[in-house]
């Protein structure tokens, strides 16, 4: 299964991407032909997502679909939020003074969303709009603020101390010489390097030796593990990219990996991901999704293609007042619904602002605004608002939640899997596994080692630190 050419040549830079001196990022524009995907994985690259039911089934809820009042992680109970006195400075936004605020759900200490490496927020919400019955009453034990998280994010692979380009790839080129391959030397060095010291690898390999590591790697690796191979080698924003175009590539189209990436990062990291998308591909991503999506979900895409949201940390809680009125009378509040004016909040309001929008409006409304947004939305745009919401409440049990999707039931959505534990690996994999087993009463190492084999499983669980 070869992918001519990848990249025969060097990775020259792209345009402000690379900063000076670290040349080795992006390969000249059309120099990653992926003939029809990523490694097919079980027939294809992401699943489609069919309409119905959202995690067994890889598609999003039905109609009415999140949590039943009461339900997504940090969601304001209908009635109960009490107002947030002003932040006093140096507070950072996070639980109230005394812990009052959601019933039990830890707020991330510091839960960063301007501008900075740690921000890619992304969607979920317990399947058709139910709370997994092993719940008593209903309530997912979300764990209280007592148990709440390290400060600020962390990921769980660090760049390596007395980091060698040229040891690390002399060791690459043993581990693949003769019969058969040393995968655990593989393992071992992909799993403790950052992203930017794989690209120096990758460039003293070919400076050594005269040959593409990649290419190498692909003639020794097959299948998922070939494919969460080649995620850590590419360029964080060149990954992101890639999966963009291949979600809209060919028949069909993923919508949920375009919510997934596109309703979360930040202002930064969507400007970037523009620029390599029209780089590499030679495509204008606004297109794109033009003539992929159509209605109210194509014009909240092209609004997050923008990379515009406000990155102001401050709230200003006079405005969620007046936003929370707004939104409630542009769906509860009236026959039909409004949509271009919940796209213009949020599409506009910093996290920060929208998390003190959905306190104001479940005080007002008597209901929290996930559960409206569900009775006013449905299908993709469902989705992409409710992302956006769950990503101002609380990112990493976002991320945990799609994690445990991806392998509950049977079968795994090893695409899914793969991209969520490579980007979010330096930036704030720790919260996610922390959170996830609140959630889950399992760790994501347990869950991953009964789902997974092999060399594959291996270097999974390396990456998440088991």
């Amino acid at each position: 299964m070869s992918y001519p050419g990848y990249p025969p040549t060097g990775y020259p830079p792209f345009p402000g991407y690379p900063p000076a001196g670290q040349e080795s990022s992006f390969p000249p524009p059309g120099q990653y032909p992926y003939s029809s995907g990523f490694p097919p994985v079980g027939g294809g690259a992401y699943p489609p997502a069919p309409s119905g039911g959202y995690p067994g089934s890889g598609g999003y809820p039905a109609p009415g679909g999140y949590p039943a009042p009461g339900g997504y992680p940090g969601a304001p109970q209908p009635g109960g939020a009490p107002s947030y006195p002003a932040v006093p400075p140096g507070q950072g936004f996070g639980a109230p003074p005394g812990g009052a605020g959601f019933s039990g759900y830890p707020q991330p200490s510091s839960q960063s969303y301007g501008g900075g490496p740690a921000q890619v927020p992304l969607p979920g919400g317990f399947p058709g709009g139910q709370i997994p019955s092993q719940y008593p009453g209903g309530q997912a034990p979300y764990p209280s603020q007592a148990a709440a998280m390290t400060q600020g994010s962390q990921g769980t692979i660090r760049p390596a101390a007395n980091f060698d380009a040229m040891r690390d790839a002399e060791i690459l080129r043993k581990a693949m010489k003769g019969f058969g391959t040393d995968e655990q030397a593989i393992v071992d060095i992909v799993a403790n390097r950052s992203n930017d010291q794989r690209q120096k690898i990758k460039a003293a390999f070919k400076t050594m030796y005269g040959k593409d590591l990649i290419k190498d790697l692909k003639s020794e690796l097959s299948g998922n593990m070939e494919e969460l191979i080649l995620a850590l080698f590419m360029p964080a924003t060149y990954y992101d990219a890639w999966s963009l175009r291949n979600a809209m590539k060919g028949a069909g189209t993923q919508e949920r990996v375009l919510i997934e990436i596109l309703c979360t990062r930040t202002n930064q990291e969507i400007r970037e991901i523009v620029r390599c998308y029209q780089s590499e591909f030679g495509r204008d991503i606004e297109k794109d999704i033009r003539s992929d999506t159509s209605g109210h979900f194509e014009r909240l895409l092209v609004s997050m293609c923008q990379g515009n949201r406000d990155e102001n940390q401050n709230v200003n809680h006079q405005l969620a007042q007046e936003d929370a009125q707004r939104l409630y009378q542009a769906g509860e509040g009236r026959l039909g619904t409004d949509e271009s004016c919940f796209n213009m909040i949020l599409a506009t309001r910093s996290f920060p602002q929208l998390k003190a929008t959905m306190e104001a409006y479940s005080r007002m409304a008597n209901r929290d605004l996930l559960s409206s947004v569900g009775r006013e939305f449905s299908g993709n745009v469902e989705s992409g608002l409710k992302t956006i919401l769950q990503c101002a409440l609380n990112r990493p049990a976002f991320f945990a939640e799609r994690l445990y999707y991806s392998m509950k039931g049977a079968g795994t959505d090893d695409s899914t899997l793969v991209r969520i534990v490579v980007t979010r690996s330096e930036i704030d994999l720790v919260q996610i596994k922390q959170i996830f087993s609140q959630m889950y009463q399992k760790t994501l190492g347990t869950m991953i080692a009964s789902d997974t084999s092999g060399d594959y499983r291996r270097l999974l669980l390396a990456i998440v630190g088991q």
